[in-house]
C-alpha cells in the first residue's frame, strides 16, 4: 500500500484530503461515506468524531474497506431509563 504523506480534514468541502508518496491526491467525502455506512445517530456521532480528531485514522478506516466492522465494535445503544 502507498503510503501516506499528508491528511487533514477540509471543512470548505467536507473531505478528507490525503496526498500520496507517489503524489497521488485522493479525497473522501465524508457526507456520503455518513450516509452510506452509519445507521444511527451513535455510529455518525464516532465518525465525526474521527473526521474532527483524527483524520488519518479516519482516511486509513475507509481505505481498508472495514468502517461498518468499526461502528459495529465501538458503538452501543443503550436505552434510557
Amino acid at each position: 500500500m502507498r503510503k501516506i504523506l499528508f491528511c487533514e480534514f477540509n471543512l470548505d468541502t467536507a473531505c478528507v484530503e490525503l496526498r500520496m508518496d507517489d503524489g497521488t491526491l485522493l479525497s473522501i467525502n465524508c457526507t456520503a461515506v455518513e450516509n452510506e455506512v452509519a445507521n444511527s445517530m451513535y455510529q455518525q456521532s464516532e465518525l465525526d468524531w474521527l473526521i474532527y480528531n483524527d483524520p488519518l485514522a479516519y482516511a486509513k478506516l475507509i481505505l481498508n474497506g472495514t468502517p461498518e466492522l468499526y461502528l459495529k465494535a465501538v458503538t452501543q445503544k443503550t436505552p434510557l431509563d
